[in-house]
């Protein structure tokens, strides 16, 4: 007599708001160990699933049911951990999405379509001798103080090498490090831009592994573009541990890529994992340390799908991976932390969620060199001629410093030439015909693209409405600030008589593989004089001889009807300022100081006043002050629900019948149901978006309310109500509203 099949509890990845549940039964010969990887059927596909922890017994089939068998287990790959496990629960909980379809989105793309054969043939092929991958170029590529004459190439300096010395710690940064140590508890590593963060980070790191060499870190940056960069240091300062020793994470690698980081990790070859949010569900068995670099940046939370913050779940993840006797510490670290975290780091505010770790000076300051942080020129706009761009004052301190050798940067978040095309005739604006936006005029390939459905078409060569060949660009982009700087300094030479080299950053000019880093390489090596971009070169990188930053055109963010727009705002221009004057020695050798220019309309604007000052504490207090009067975030807690639509109408008629339903639910009394309105972008690649927000003082009443709501809103989506409607979704914990 055959023995009784053992029956398990599968998560398999159903969609979102799918009547069938993200836990199915099926039957096994063996009992497997809960996170076990295996392939199971599932209608006519077969599907990779994890056996999960029991499931409610209520959910169970009942006895008798004829289940269907597992297919494969795929035991070459050892069980997800427990805390693993707990994460994705939590996440699947916490923003409202099916926990089988947290949990492998969170697996490698790859590793879901490998059968046993296919995977253990991969796994054979690890056991070679893996060379590392393709080395970055070096943020260091100079030394300090040399001239763009002297400075290597950058590629010249991607060999292997031997484990970087440590540099020796200043006491701040000594102090803030034996602080952290010294504690379990989440800490904010608050440090002025230059103040030498990362070193914390990396020593960090290092003592780690020194008391506990089979341990594991994860370091989470924002953006894939800050990846290389630190990739690069990690692997200097740890090439002794070997070539698996640091691996990366994030979207920009290939399939295989990613599954060969994941397995080294997951099998704990890999003792360092850089990556960005998505890193945050690495399988790490051997966890115990985490930390976020700029934890600040919106590029935290994920727009789709389930809309995490991966920096909370860092916060969270670290207290489900402590033990009493192995804690696992997380460091949130940024020179303008999100006012989130800076509240939760006030001594006297929630009991001290987090401890403040602060380094309120440059490397170089201790040692009497000119570190300071750069001074802030305001250029009044309103005393400028009629339609200037560039400033007077401001190109001709640009000018200076190139003729020093020393290199400019200009920033302005807004690639393209100009926002829009307009005829002065009719009126007409290059309106995008799927989209409630402009088409952006590119001048380089003389198209209007539209940034949010992709739709492209060629400039017309007269206004499409009335004929009038006078159409004109209006507002400005990096593509004409490029165009300007190239104009305006065509006669000034730089120190060894050659013309001036200016170089443009952003998305179109990185689109490539390999652009970026090219792009950067040429700045770091000095053939850049001066350097135009959006926040993507605004953060983050480490600049050498870059002596004076500019900011063109910010004043558009100071009257946003956004309550988190100045909270953005300043810290994109405090971290773009931190660009400059980063070298120390560098700025002693040329007897000069750094400098911000910010060209504004409004220079005696409160925020640009604590700018000045670089006085973040200032300006994050006023801020929460604000915030605590207005009982928003963090003093109150938001989600949206969010509905796409064929017409505008059936998206709120949708939310409205929704909300209407809602009156006896559990925590409905302690939770503000505001009426559903059209989203800022209120139409996109034709599909119309409507959104409706909840707010409540309580977190506990927020979440208990969503999670009644369920089954409110699938109900609702299948009646009349829902008719036209072609996907909704809740956003907890929102960025943008």
């Amino acid at each position: 007599m055959a023995p009784a099949p053992h029956r398990l509890t599968v998560l398999v990845p159903t969609p979102a708001h799918s009547a069938l549940g993200s836990l199915l039964h099926y039957d096994s010969e063996l009992p497997l160990t809960p996170g076990t990887l295996v392939r199971v059927p599932l209608g006519q596909r077969e599907l990779l699933g994890v056996v999960w922890d029991d499931a409610n017994e209520a959910d169970a089939p009942p006895d008798g049911t004829v289940l269907k068998p597992i297919v494969a287990v795929l035991d070459g790959v050892p069980p997800l951990g427990p805390g693993w496990r707990r994460l994705v629960d939590f996440t699947a909980r916490y923003y409202q999405r099916a926990t089988g379809e947290v949990a492998l989105a969170a697996l490698p793309p790859a590793l879901r379509g490998l059968d046993t054969t296919q995977l253990a043939r991969r796994l054979k092929r690890r056991q070679r001798p893996l060379a590392p991958p393709d080395r970055p170029p070096r943020a260091e590529a100079s030394a300090p103080g040399a001239t763009p004459a002297q400075a290597p190439r950058a590629e010249q300096l991607t060999e292997p090498v031997a484990a970087a010395t440590p540099q020796p710690l200043t006491p701040e940064q000594a102090a803030a490090l034996a602080d952290f140590e010294s504690s379990a508890e989440p800490a904010l590593l608050f440090g002025v831009t230059g103040s030498g963060k990362t070193e914390v980070y990396l020593q960090a790191v290092q003592r780690l592994l020194a008391r506990e060499p089979q341990a594991q870190a994860l370091v989470m940056v924002p953006e894939i573009n800050l990846t290389p960069q630190l990739e690069a240091r990690f692997r200097d300062r740890f090439a002794h541990h070997g070539p698996q020793v640091v691996v990366s994470m994030h979207s920009g690698m290939t399939g295989p890529q990613r599954l060969q980081s994941w397995l080294a990790a997951h099998l704990e070859e890999a003792r360092i994992v850089l990556g960005t949010r998505m890193a945050v569900f690495a399988s790490l068995p051997a966890l115990r340390l985490i930390v976020v670099d700029e934890e600040h940046d919106p590029s935290y939370k994920q727009q789709e799908g389930a809309r995490y913050s991966a920096r909370d779940l860092a916060i969270y993840r670290a207290k489900l991976e402590s033990t009493s006797e192995t804690p696992c510490r997380v460091m949130l670290g940024s020179a303008t932390p999100s006012l989130e975290t800076w509240h939760h780091s006030r001594p006297a505010v929630d009991g001290g969620r987090y401890r403040r770790l602060s380094l309120s000076h440059r490397i170089g300051q201790a040692n009497g060199l000119a570190g300071d942080l750069p001074t802030l020129r305001l250029v009044n706009m309103a005393h400028q001629p009629r339609h200037t761009v560039l400033s007077g004052p401001l190109m001709a301190a640009i000018a200076e410093r190139i003729a020093r050798g020393e290199q400019a940067m200009v920033f302005l978040n807004r690639r393209g030439y100009a926002p829009v095309l307009h005829c002065g005739g009719c009126g007409w604006k290059s309106d995008c015909a799927h989209c409630s936006a402009y088409r952006v005029f590119h001048k380089i390939d003389r198209t209007l693209r539209c940034h949010h459905c992709g739709f492209t078409e060629r400039v017309p060569r007269a206004c499409p409405v009335c004929g009038n060949p006078d159409i004109a660009p209006i507002g400005r982009g990096t593509e004409q600030i490029e165009e300007q700087l190239g104009a305006l300094l065509a006669d000034v030479r730089r120190p060894d008589g050659q013309p001036v080299r200016v170089a443009r950053i952003d998305a179109d000019t990185t689109r490539h593989k390999g652009a970026l880093a090219s792009q950067l390489a040429d700045v770091h090596a000095g053939d850049v004089d001066v350097l135009v971009g959006t926040q993507m070169i605004a953060k983050g990188h480490d600049f050498r001889r870059i002596t004076l930053v500019a900011a063109v055109n910010p004043d558009t963010a100071l009257f946003s009807s956004d309550f988190r727009a100045p909270e953005r705002l300043f810290s994109l221009l405090l971290q773009a300022a931190g660009r400059a004057g980063r070298d120390a020695a560098y700025l002693a050798q040329q007897g000069t100081v750094s400098e911000m220019w910010l060209q504004t309309h409004h220079k005696d604007h409160p925020l640009y006043a604590a700018l000045r000052q670089h006085d973040y504490p200032a300006f994050a207090d006023q801020q929460l002050t604000e915030r605590a009067q207005a009982g928003l975030p963090p003093f109150s807690f938001q989600a949206l629900v969010r509905a796409d639509a064929r017409t505008q109408q059936a998206a709120q008629a949708f939310l409205t019948a929704a909300s209407a339903a809602t009156d006896a639910l559990p925590g409905a009394e302690h939770v503000t149901r505001y009426p559903a309105v059209p989203m800022t972008l209120q139409r996109v690649a034709n599909v119309e978006r409507a959104q409706l927000l909840l707010e409540s003082p309580s977190r506990q009443a927020l979440q208990r309310f969503l999670a009644a709501w369920q089954p409110v809103l699938r109900a609702t989506r299948q009646g009349p109500e829902g008719k036209g409607v072609i996907r909704w979704a809740v956003d907890v914990d929102p960025l943008a509203i």
